[in-house]
């Protein structure tokens, strides 16, 4: 029995594939490298398609013995899903419903969403709980907050079971060196900051210094993406124990504040990565930080590469061997 990744070829999914077969698992990949990359799937079948095809779905679940899915597929950035909301449910919301109704079809019952901390909106709580409310301030979140209300309802009717994973940051690379994170456009804070060393950009932008935090500026919370990937492996084993759906938040625990994560960064790299403060970005909380009690407690899930120097360290490992990303010089 295989477990079907779909957005396998992506940053995350693409460590949870190389987890999923690194503990002897059958995986097929699902990806229609909009933002993913061949070059990234370490093994298994990929399936070059899109989930809003009917026909392609089909043919991945009748020549596949499907037992779970881990669901990564959907657009991500915040700022885009505010200019085209309507890209980011037709692909998000609609494709999760083609994925669901499938999984119905073909009596798949087991599903692991990798959901976002956005979908909290502003945070009512530090560290946010899982029993906050839900309230997103962008369209992105509302969407992934929407495909969890989706599975909520396809398991009261259909009975299929689901783990929706929230986090926020994923960062780092995977130990072999094989595969790391590579965005068009990037905009993730460790990545942007490597650019610097790689000669790619003169500075780091800093968007305010006013926060109400130890620095001046926002605290946020990383994780890195092998960790990630482990709970999501870890839920696919919930969910083989027959227990019963969840939501579980995933964080490090410690929040870091984007100076710290330049001067770690300095540290590292060994480059001054001078820093330009601007004014602050709209709808930017101060910290935001997610509990992972009950994910540790449940899931059993112990993140082992917390310590942020090994995160960026492994990040500068993978730039600095692929300063292009996946693209060849």
């Amino acid at each position: 029995m295989a477990i079907m990744v779909t957005g396998g070829a992506g940053y995350i999914g693409s460590h949870t594939v190389a987890e999923l077969l690194a503990r002897g698992e059958e995986v097929v990949v699902v990806d229609n490298l909009q933002q993913g990359h061949r070059q990234a799937v370490l093994g298994g079948k990929l399936y070059e398609g899109d989930l809003r095809d009917q026909v392609f779905l089909d043919k991945v679940f009748q020549e596949n013995k499907i037992e779970a899915v881990i669901h990564f597929a959907a657009n991500s950035l915040v700022g885009e899903s505010m200019k085209l909301p309507g890209k980011y449910y037709h692909n998000n919301v609609y494709g999760t419903l083609c994925l669901l109704e499938k999984m119905n079809e073909y009596g798949v019952g087991k599903i692991v969403f990798s959901s976002t901390a956005a979908t909290y909106g502003e945070p009512e709580n530090v560290p946010i709980q899982e029993t906050d409310r839900t309230l997103p301030t962008n369209a992105y979140g509302e969407t992934k907050l929407a495909m969890e209300k989706m599975m909520k309802w396809f398991d009261t009717a259909h009975g299929i079971k689901y783990v929706s994973l929230r986090y926020f940051n994923a960062a780092g690379a995977h130990e072999s060196g094989k595969i790391g994170e590579d965005h068009n456009p990037e905009t993730h804070l460790i990545p942007l900051i490597l650019q610097v060393p790689l000669g790619q950009r003169s500075h780091i932008t800093v968007f305010g210094n006013d926060y109400a935090t130890s620095d001046g500026t926002c605290v946020r919370d990383y994780i890195h993406v092998s960790d990630l990937a482990d709970a999501h492996v870890l839920a696919v084993e919930k969910l083989r124990r027959g227990e019963d759906s969840g939501i579980y938040n995933l964080g490090s625990g410690n929040g870091f504040s984007v100076n710290e994560v330049i001067e770690v960064a300095r540290q590292v790299t060994g480059h001054p990565i001078p820093a330009v403060m601007e004014q602050r970005r709209a709808g930017d909380p101060a910290v935001l930080i997610a509990s992972s009690e009950r994910a540790r407690a449940e899931l059993g899930w112990q993140p082992k590469r917390d310590k942020l120097e090994n995160i960026i360290a492994s990040a500068w490992a993978w730039h600095q061997a692929n300063p292009h990303g996946y693209a060849k010089a």
